[in-house]
């Protein structure tokens, strides 16, 4: 099974570019972050004509996330726990049945941040860490497997930005950030791709600005972390870099993992 996550960057301006990636790498559960879209108007149409069934968690203009599967989940919660005033749309979890029982996935786009002195953009991105930790730890008590798929907006390690200076007073890149995705990491949770290889770079996010495709001045911030029962049938993790030289495209590229479900 293909499992991938991938920051679209409006779904309205990059659908085509989806259709045909979906065609053509034939995933089986997608995880996209910021459509930018309410839920009436994302077009699912399109994608259901793929054979995808699609579930999202929308909100004019800004943020959003979707989850578009070959199978029917079985349930689907919407929204990060932890904080009821929190109107922004950045999570969602589906599970699934396989033969062997239960697992789950969720979308995430984790807050930027930026600019890291704002007095409410960091502490907002930091409190939401916590929330998902909180909710993984949760998660991690049922012994399933759990694959938590997104855009971070967090660069683990120096090699995963091409220029530290430019990056080390970003709030992706902040010590506090990479402290908090650590805590992450340590309820058991296992970053696939360094578990696969542990070759640089292997960036999956170029800026639009300054020809940073061009010069493959990327980073990492796009994400699978998953529980000890997904690491084990964790096969292998791609990263469809190819995507960026499209026309029109993210700014992101897909991440897919392969499973033994």
């Amino acid at each position: 099974m293909k499992i991938a996550t991938w920051n679209i960057n409006g779904i309205k301006a990059r659908i085509d570019n989806l259709l045909t990636w979906l065609k053509d790498a034939a995933p089986d559960i997608v995880c996209l972050q910021e459509i930018k879209s309410v839920d009436e108007g994302f077009p699912r149409m399109e994608i259901e004509a793929l054979g995808y069934h699609v579930e999202t968690h929308g909100q004019k203009g800004f943020n959003g996330v979707a989850i578009l599967s070959k199978m029917k989940p079985d349930e689907v919660n919407r929204g990060l726990p932890g904080d009821d005033s929190d109107e922004q749309a950045r999570f969602m979890e589906a599970v699934f049945s396989f033969e062997g029982g239960a697992f789950r996935v969720c979308s995430i786009y984790l807050p930027n941040g930026n600019p890291a002195d704002d007095p409410v953009k960091y502490p907002y991105k930091l409190a939401w860490m916590e929330r998902l930790r909180a909710f993984a730890e949760d998660r991690l008590a049922l012994e399933e497997p759990l694959i938590l798929a997104g855009d971070y907006n967090v660069i683990p390690e120096p090699h995963d930005c091409y220029d530290v200076k430019a990056w080390e007073s970003d709030a992706l890149f902040l010590p506090q950030t990479r402290q908090a995705f650590r805590r992450l990491e340590h309820l058991g949770l296992t970053d696939a791709l360094r578990a696969t290889t542990d070759g640089v770079p292997a960036y999956t996010f170029w800026d639009y600005q300054a020809g940073a495709w061009q010069k493959n001045n990327g980073i990492r911030i796009d994400h699978l972390l998953l529980s000890a029962e997904a690491t084990d049938r964790l096969q292998a993790v791609e990263v469809d870099s190819q995507v960026r030289a499209w026309e029109k495209p993210s700014d992101h590229v897909p991440v897919i993992g392969r499973f033994d479900f």
